[in-house]
């Protein structure tokens, strides 16, 4: 393990421990954290984990080895949270949800960013790939029931949907290839002029659909938007997806 890797470990990264992992659909599983630090967390909705999940792997890069993923769920009284991991890629992200076990050590740290749960608007848009599915969960969750909400997650196989972690299907689920970002429009056109009053979206998942939904909202509808991009992204160098 290098020096930058212990620093990491003893300064920087909080230590937990993987009590539950859950086959959520063909490709997403459920990933419990315990630790006695994620009951002192001050977690807001929407937050984010740093995890160093390549640590100790010589094999892989710094940039790497650190990953991010949404809180799904959180129990501060007992210490524990949950993630929810989607593993279409070969990346390190998939193969480590994929193999790590019961009882392995992982180290993260807490990320806000800008994608956290706000309660001021009246409607709202949810959108996002089977990535932020778990995410998108939270923040209807945590908005509120009394607002309108329209949502639109997309992935290419239905089987790779899972519930909101009280059983629960609340979003709208849509079979669709990669990058649909015109059918996704096309349907926004449909879906806004039934949403009242102050308006917002959540765009998450693929960056190139982030960035024609992102200009579509803004341009055309002057809506605020929050968004966060994963990959797959499209290099246009190379002309295919990293």
């Amino acid at each position: 393990m290098s020096i930058i890797e212990n620093i990491l470990k003893s300064v920087v990264l909080d230590e937990a421990i993987i009590t539950e992992k859950v086959t959520l659909s063909t490709t997403a599983f459920r990933i419990r954290l315990k630790s006695d630090s994620i009951r002192k967390a001050n977690f807001i909705p929407g937050s984010f984990l740093r995890m160093g999940i390549g640590i100790g792997n010589e094999q892989v890069s710094m940039k790497d080895k650190i990953r991010s993923y949404s809180v799904w769920d959180i129990n501060k009284s007992e210490g524990f949270l949950d993630v929810a991991i989607a593993t279409h890629s070969s990346g390190i992200g998939s193969q480590w949800a994929k193999n790590c076990q019961v009882g392995d050590t992982v180290y993260f740290k807490w990320k806000k960013g800008n994608f956290l749960a706000d309660n001021t608007a009246d409607s709202y848009v949810l959108l996002g790939d089977l990535s932020a599915l778990s995410h998108l969960y939270m923040i209807n969750r945590t908005i509120g029931k009394d607002k309108q909400v329209a949502s639109f997650v997309y992935s290419p196989e239905k089987s790779e949907q899972f519930p909101d972690i009280d059983g629960s299907s609340p979003l709208d689920f849509y079979e669709l290839p990669e990058n649909p970002s015109e059918e996704i429009i096309a349907k926004l056109r449909e879906i806004a002029p039934t949403l009242k009053g102050k308006k917002m979206a959540y765009i998450a998942g693929d960056s190139r659909v982030c960035v024609a939904i992102n200009q579509f909202f803004r341009k055309e509808l002057k809506w605020e938007t929050k968004q966060i991009k994963t990959k797959p992204f499209w290099n246009p160098e190379k002309k295919g997806l990293e």
